[in-house]
Parts: C-alpha cells; structure tokens; sequence
C-alpha cells in the first residue's frame, strides 16, 4: 500500500508535472496544446507525462494522430493544494 502511495507522490513532486497536472484540471487535452501552455519541447512533456500516466495519475485516450490526456482523479489537485499550503505556513 505505501509503495503505490509513494509511487504517488514522487509522480507529482516536480514542478513541470505539476504545471501538467493543473493544465489537465481545467480539461483534457492532448500534448500539442500543453506544449503550448507550458514551455517544455513535446519530447519532455511526453516523458512527464509517462511517469503521471505509470502513477495512475493521468490516463490516454488515442484519437487519430492525437493522444488525449487527462486526469484519472482529481483528488490530486487537491493534495498538491494541500502541500502548497503546508509549505507556506
């Protein structure tokens, strides 16, 4: 049980999957349009969002020649809110 709760946490403890993660709340949508919000070449995004994906965090669905994403629960943002808070205090 710890090992799927760590797996967890390491996922999103990285600023770039965290930007992926707040993106994906808003709405699903595929690696060409979070290249475009956030800054990274679609090579880095892809590799990000491989280790959220292997985290259960995030899940794909292929459509045509686009892979969309988007968030399995959003229970996550509320834990990254959680640490941002926690971290200010």
């Amino acid at each position: 049980m710890y090992e799927k709760t760590n797996e967890v946490l390491k996922a999103i403890a990285h600023p770039v999957r965290i930007k992926i993660i707040k993106e994906l709340y808003e709405s699903p949508t595929c690696v060409c349009n979070l290249n475009k919000d956030i800054k990274y070449s679609q090579a880095n995004l892809s590799k990000h969002l491989k280790i959220l994906k292997n985290a259960n965090i995030v899940e794909c669905k292929k459509e045509g020649m686009y892979r969309y994403y988007k968030l399995t629960d959003e229970k996550v943002i509320e834990i990254i809110n959680l640490a941002k808070e926690i971290a200010y205090k």
